[in-house]
């Protein structure tokens, strides 16, 4: 014979009781174990490294972004910021910071220093000095940096 009595409405309150603290105690040691990565605060920016390579024109490209019109963004990571800030690197007189993607306040400054840099060389005026790297820029990044 099938027994059917599951016991009085007394018997299955501790029962229920100790399931809802076993699983109480589950959901809390999990979250706990998942709350370090969600609770670590802003990401580190990734540093990227450069891959220097002279084109047979005498252009320089550090394996990124291959154009020279589209300017760097200064609040997500592009690939036209990662080629700008390692050419900025590699003339070895205007540091971007870490290469990061990111065109921020110390890359600004580098290409700043780079425009004026081009303007005393050229003894004229032939960049605007704004630390944007649009298409003038570009050209003269490629192709006339010291330490190029």
């Amino acid at each position: 014979m099938l027994n059917t009595d599951h016991g009085t409405r007394e018997t299955r309150r501790p029962l229920r009781r100790h399931i809802a603290i076993a699983l109480t105690a589950a959901t809390l040691i999990t979250g706990t174990l998942a709350a370090p990565a969600a609770f670590a605060g802003p990401a580190v920016a990734q540093a990227y490294t450069c891959h220097y390579t002279e084109s047979s024109s005498g252009k320089w490209y550090a394996g990124y972004y291959s154009g020279e019109t589209v300017i760097p963004s200064s609040t997500g990571v592009s690939s036209s910021g990662i080629e700008a800030q390692c050419l900025l690197k590699k003339s070895g007189w205007f540091d971007p910071g870490t290469i990061d993607g990111v065109f921020g306040t110390k890359s600004k400054a580098a290409a700043r220093a780079f425009q004026e840099y081009i303007n005393d060389w050229a003894n004229r005026p032939m960049l605007v000095v704004d630390g944007i790297v649009g298409p003038e820029t570009w050209y003269y990044l490629r192709c006339c940096a010291p330490g190029m």
